[in-house]
């Protein structure tokens, strides 16, 4: 059977190459480090985590523990290795960032089926079938090849931001205690809260802090689910509140109440020396980050292990140039996987190679397509970024907006969420995979 070629090893890749193998079907994985590594990479394994070590929710009222369950009825490598090596994190599914790319990267190189090349991929194959899957990072010479594939079409560009790590040690838990919201799960969240004066005066200079410099940035530009924080502050006094500072469910033991804002930090290793500060996405210049995030009374003597970065994303107008499969209209050997069709968050990225593996597959074994129904987070993911109908494109983590409502009433909201993931399970055990 011909080889197929995936180009780059991150999740959306990783997951398509394996799909690929485990079927039989021999796979040239294509990779650019450790030669070459973008600015937002430090490591040489596969499957890096870069934002944040959080896959989100694990609950199955939430669209993205959907998105789980259904990669895990699908055999997902990624799936696999995040499950084995996670670390407590209440509701969410977070892992040991380092010990899940060395999974994975050892899983791959491990599989007789896949062969790994090293180095940076110039220029797409002219023949046989190949899958891109280079992530919103993908290198400037890659991206002119790209766009030469599409010339009545363009590229279109966000920026996107990580937030800073700090050492627990560092951390005055004398201010701080660990909780979860609303007492959900085990009590894996280090909260840091301000008084209403504490609140004004880190607003106040974070608002004001100097950024570092990042051409073409705008606030309007920002994609909504990554945005730094100083934008978001920028937006209004109290914003913070509502969003990654929000106190709700969270009593101080000390006092019995609500602060007036809580900054959670989250555990980034198995070992639970490093924390990730939650939703501090940010491109403010080093020593303003230290200077600002120190206002924080918890952190006041924080040890940085990594300041937040400002990096570029790129992505394509899927609707107009893929299909349902992933596959470039009118060349269909020819596909894309990963957050450079317009599927954003990590989870939703290894969805994307899983289906891009699996058609492929099917069609190099003569199989008609499977057709991921809208039902499934799966199949609503593939619906979004090919719908022709969207005319302002852009990335859409995936949320029970994209899949059809029951047609009946179910009452609560959690129940109602619970309800259309058993259907989409029950549809997703009705499919031949």
């Amino acid at each position: 059977m011909e080889k197929v070629i995936v180009i780059g090893a991150g999740l959306a890749g990783s997951e398509a190459a394996w799909q690929l193998a485990r079927r039989g079907i021999p796979v040239e994985l294509q990779e650019m480090k450790p030669q070459k590594k973008t600015p937002a990479h430090h490591t040489e394994y596969f499957g890096e985590l870069v934002c944040s070590n959080s896959l989100r929710s694990n609950q199955l009222e939430n669209a993205v523990g959907l998105l789980k369950e259904e990669l895990r009825q699908c055999s997902s490598l990624i799936m696999a290795c995040a499950d084995a090596h996670r670390v407590e994190a209440g509701g969410a599914l977070a892992v040991d960032r380092h010990a899940f790319a060395a999974a994975i990267t050892e899983k791959i190189k491990g599989n007789p089926n896949i062969t790994v090349t090293e180095g940076e991929v110039t220029q797409i194959p002219s023949q046989g079938n190949v899958i891109i899957a280079t992530g919103p990072l993908t290198s400037q010479a890659l991206s002119e090849e790209i766009a030469k594939l599409f010339p009545d079409s363009k590229h279109l560009n966000f920026f996107d931001a990580a937030a800073p790590l700090v050492t627990f040690d560092s951390v005055d838990m004398g201010s701080a205690w660990f909780a979860s919201r609303y007492d959900r799960g085990t009590p894996d969240y280090i909260n840091c809260p301000l008084t209403r004066e504490e609140y004004d005066a880190f607003w106040t200079e974070l608002t004001q802090a100097q950024e570092a410099e990042v051409h073409g940035f705008e606030d309007s530009g920002v994609f909504e689910g990554c945005m730094p924080v100083e934008v978001m502050a920028r937006r209004g006094r109290d914003t913070l509140c509502y969003g990654p500072l929000k106190p709700v469910g969270l009593k101080d033991p000390k006092t019995g109440k609500e602060p007036f804002a809580v900054v959670q930090l989250r555990k980034d290793n198995a070992q639970g020396s490093i924390y990730n500060l939650v939703g501090f996405q940010t491109h403010l210049k080093f020593p303003e980050q230290k200077r600002v995030f120190s206002m924080i009374p918890a952190l006041r003597n924080a040890e940085y292990v990594r300041y937040g970065v400002m990096h570029r994303n790129t992505f394509l107008d899927s609707p107009r140039l893929l299909d349902r499969y992933y596959r470039v209209r009118k060349q269909e050997r020819l596909m894309f996987a990963g957050q450079i069709t317009g599927v954003e968050g990590y989870v939703e990225s290894a969805a994307s190679g899983c289906l891009a593996g699996v058609e492929l597959a099917r069609r190099l074994e003569g199989k008609s397509p499977v057709n991921f129904p809208q039902e499934t987070a799966i199949g609503a993911l593939a619906l979004y970024i090919s719908d022709q109908s969207v005319v302002n494109f852009q990335p859409m983590n995936v949320n029970f907006g994209l899949i059809p409502p029951l047609g009946y009433r179910v009452k609560g909201k959690r129940n109602k969420n619970a309800e259309i993931s058993r259907r989409a399970l029950e549809a997703l055990a009705g499919l031949e995979l």
